[in-house]
């Protein structure tokens, strides 16, 4: 009996201590040491005044959270947030796995790396967890933790739905005020509603698809014990199921970042002090291991060369991997079977080779090229190169017509209630030059008004503050920022350098930052404030650290940052004290301006000078099947060779409106200013298969000089084929009547487009009809757009894809019947992914069909019209 009593007080005690938080966070005593130990580094390395807790003791378990968070997270997140801030996040994670009902069920492991971190992406951290917790717990009640997935992405949808933008990523509550996200916003929106509710979640990315241009991110979710996929906001009536499913089949690469030092059983890719980046691409795809050897000149091997797996995507070979040889000079990556650009790199020597996965076992890479031997020679040779991406291989998850249809029902209500948001949004009256920015702003509006309204007699300074803001800034730009840049005595009136975050005002207190002499100074030669910056700025000697930008006011408390924040911090201060400064978006180099020329910013000389130039003038003869004005990304790119590695100059790119962006003809026909140096420019023709026919050529360009550089293009060989057969008599309803696409269409050619209204991949295809239009309209053929059902075709709006072809007539495939008659003719394994287009004739002979995500629609019909027209 005594012992028993004893047995049980010592439960009880145990209990208490626990429910006291009196328990390890990290139960591993040898990993808890190390984090504790990486905690303290970090502290060592930012100062020990950045980690303060002023309101609450936190309990054993939350200190060793904290510890966690702070050991791994970037710079940026321990200068520019508070530790009652992360505290609170933390109070927030602990309580949903206290009163979820799967909550115990998770995985330490999982719960550490996929619950608890706050960061998703590169968005500004928030509230979402103490915000959205209460609403959410109630809308899952009852549920079990795959029924709870599936509910909260429906929640998701009703909130936020796709639209593309530019690269920043809004925080999750910004993202819900304004009510879209492009698919890294929606996805990182999506992470952080899973994890409000404990559920662990990771946000997905194919860095670039292999098959077409353009990526995507999606999520991850872990319930009942395993991993599942879905597309974030786009709700399905079953996991592992999205639009994405056939195109992820043909990617070469999918990853994740997991927080810390994550040991769980994935592939890693790249460990770093911040994240381990793991390989997920076995979720998708069939995939093949190569491994990789690298060497100098002389044959011997190269330790710690870096390594960048680089995809075809965009004209350009993009950096999908990074990593790093070991001290044989060996590394290996796991990844779609198909073609990837392999580009390693040490001390300004470099090398590369085409790796096929699936095919090669063992490739060499030799760093045979550098400076001097580029230099020889002004113009290398023209290497071509095709580039071959994985074949479908999806599998799709059972879904019962029953099911989809309950699905797309409550996709219509969710718009329903997303669009009543919508609806409070500002509605223009005319009146007001300021009208526009209400509009663009969306959610935000009334911050924006409110500035405003504040200033009624200075509208022509908070005018031009406005139009320096990107449309996006507008969605999540607090009042406080505006004010302070519309206060400060600077006419350098905008807040941003790049794409960083803008979460705290600096400029008014910049300006008073240094004396009254030294200010002067820096104002009659900034190179003053260079120096400044080099001496008293110190640099984080982690060079693989995440890089995610620091405020101007976390730089200049901590007086630690990075290479990037340093430039923003350089740009902001500069233009604080009124002196003109910039990031070029092209080259990327930090400037300022003196005696009205721009001079190039070095922090590692004292002498301040702008770089010698040359003129790059590039030829082009157009041809039967190429563009008769090449695109800048759609078919050429130029990357500077910088230190061994190609660094990207990134010209405009278009909005697909009235700015078409940089072409052939309106930038380097007639010659182009670019720095002295060594230059790659990658030329790129897409087949209808997603294959590529790719050209790359070195060259130099020498100061003073022209570069005179052919733009070589590989024509596609070969002409149309009959695929298929098609009945042109197939009828649809079009205004209430059925009637056959041939009384529509007319004898001849037409476009036949099979559409999934509100999905991203259809949504993309229509921007790209509209972008062919002029040559599409020449053409003169008809397009016949179906729509699934009445309820679909009510929602299409034409306008919201810029101005589409001329000749467009919409219908609805009564019962689907159209949609399986194409899925027969051109043989289709999953005939339910949209869009499906093809180009037929009333002859029922079928010349081109594509399906599903596939960027640049309109440049292949391009292409088909004139090889119609051509016969070639």
């Amino acid at each position: 009996m005594r012992k028993l009593l004893l047995s049980l007080l010592f439960v009880l005690a145990a209990f208490n201590v626990a429910r006291a938080g009196y328990y390890h966070f990290i139960s591993d005593d040898k990993y808890r040491a190390q984090v504790h130990n990486d905690f303290n580094k970090k502290m060592q390395l930012v100062g020990k005044n950045f980690f303060k807790i002023t309101q609450t003791t936190p309990s054993v378990a939350e200190q060793e959270a904290l510890e966690f968070l702070y050991a791994y997270m970037p710079l940026a997140d321990v200068t520019d947030y508070t530790t009652d801030f992360y505290l609170s996040n933390v109070k927030s994670a602990f309580k949903a796995r206290e009163e979820m009902p799967w909550g115990k069920a998770v995985p330490e492991l999982l719960f550490r790396h996929f619950v608890l971190p706050i960061r998703v992406n590169n968005e500004n951290l928030d509230n979402t967890r103490a915000v959205l917790y209460d609403e959410l717990k109630k809308r899952i009640e009852g549920m079990s933790m795959t029924e709870a997935v599936l509910e909260l992405n429906h929640w998701c949808h009703e909130h936020v739905t796709y639209q593309p933008s530019n690269a920043r990523t809004l925080a999750p509550l910004a993202c819900l005020k304004t009510a879209i996200g492009r698919c890294g916003e929606e996805s990182t929106f999506a992470v952080a509603v899973l994890r409000t509710m404990g559920i662990p979640a990771r946000q997905v990315y194919t860095p670039r698809w292999a098959h077409t241009d353009d990526n995507h991110a999606w999520v991850e979710a872990w319930a009942d014990g395993k991993w599942h996929f879905l597309g974030a906001c786009e709700p399905e009536p079953v996991l592992n199921l999205g639009w994405f499913n056939l195109p992820a089949s043909r990617a070469m690469l999918m990853h994740t970042k997991a927080f810390g030092n994550y040991r769980g059983p994935e592939e890693v890719m790249l460990r770093t002090s911040n994240y381990t980046e793991i390989n997920l691409i076995g979720n998708y795809a069939p995939t093949a291991r190569i491994d990789f050897m690298v060497v100098d000149a002389a044959g011997k091997a190269v330790d710690k060369a870096q390594v960048e797996f680089k995809i075809y995507n965009y004209a350009e070979y993009y950096t999908a991997v990074n990593k790093f040889t070991d001290n044989r000079g060996r590394t290996f990556l796991t990844a779609g079977v198909g073609d990837m650009m392999v580009w390693a790199s040490k001390n300004g020597a470099y090398g590369f080779a085409k790796a096929s996965f699936g095919k090669d076992k063992n490739v060499t890479i030799r760093l045979t090229h550098n400076a001097k031997t580029m230099a020889k020679s002004m113009v290398g040779a023209l290497d071509s190169v095709n580039i071959v991406p994985p074949v479908e291989s999806a599998k799709l998850p059972e879904v019962t017509p029953q099911q989809a249809q309950a699905n797309k029902a409550r996709l219509v209500k969710e718009d329903s209630i997303r669009h009543a948001y919508e609806a409070t949004f500002y509605k223009p009256t005319g009146d007001g030059l300021a009208e526009k920015y209400y509009k663009l702003a969306r959610g935000n509006w009334k911050t924006i008004q409110q500035f405003v309204n504040r200033h009624p007699d200075k509208q022509e300074r908070v005018l031009a503050l406005l139009e320096t803001l990107p449309g996006k800034d507008l969605h999540d730009m607090p009042l406080e920022i505006l004010e302070d840049h519309f206060g400060a005595q600077s006419n350098q009136l905008s807040p941003r350098v790049e794409d960083e975050m803008i979460i705290a005002p600096y400029k008014q207190a910049f300006q008073v930052a240094f004396n009254q002499s030294l200010a002067d100074s820096m104002r009659a030669n900034p190179a003053v404030l260079v120096n400044w910056v080099k001496r008293n700025i110190r640099l984080n000697p982690d060079t693989k650290a995440l890089r995610i930008a620091q405020t101007p006011m976390g730089v200049w408390r901590s007086r630690l940052t990075d290479t990037r924040s340093r430039d923003i911090f350089f740009v902001s201060m500069a233009r604080s004290l009124g002196i003109e400064s910039r990031k070029d978006a092209i080259t990327g180099k930090v400037q300022y301006k003196r005696d009205g020329a721009w001079v190039d910013v070095d922090f590692d000389n004292a002498s301040q000078q702008t770089a010698p130039t040359g003129v790059l003038k590039l030829t082009y003869q157009p041809a039967s099947l190429l563009p008769a004005d090449p695109k800048y990304y759609s078919h050429f790119s130029l990357s500077k060779i910088v230190d061994g590695r190609a660094q990207l100059l990134n010209f405009d790119e278009g909005d697909g409106n009235d700015n078409e962006g940089t072409t052939w003809a309106n930038t380097f026909k007639n010659g182009y200013n670019l720095d002295a140096g060594t230059y790659l420019l990658v030329t790129g023709t897409r087949l209808a298969n997603g294959g590529v026919l790719v050209t790359q050529r070195f060259f130099n360009i020498a100061p003073g000089k022209t570069t005179e550089v052919a733009l070589k293009m590989r024509r596609p060989s070969g002409q149309l084929n009959v695929l298929g057969n098609f009945d042109s008599e197939s009828r649809f309803l079009k205004d209430g009547q059925e009637v056959s696409i041939l009384s529509q269409t007319g004898r001849g050619y037409y476009t036949l487009a099979l559409l999934g209204i509100g999905e991203e991949p259809t949504n993309h295809a229509l921007r790209d009809l509209a972008k062919a239009r002029a040559t599409l309209d020449e053409w003169g053929r008809p397009f016949v757009l179906l729509f699934p059902n009445e309820a679909d075709l009510q929602r299409f709006k034409k306008e919201n894809f810029g101005t589409l072809p001329a000749n467009i007539i919409l219908g609805i495939d009564t019962d689907g019947k159209i949609k399986q008659q194409v899925a027969n003719a051109m043989k289709l394994a999953n005939p339910s992914q949209m869009p499906v287009f093809i180009v037929a004739d009333t002859f029922n002979r079928v010349v081109f069909c594509s399906q599903g995500y596939t960027i640049g629609m309109g440049e292949q019909l391009e292409k088909v019209a004139k090889m119609l027209e051509t016969g070639k």
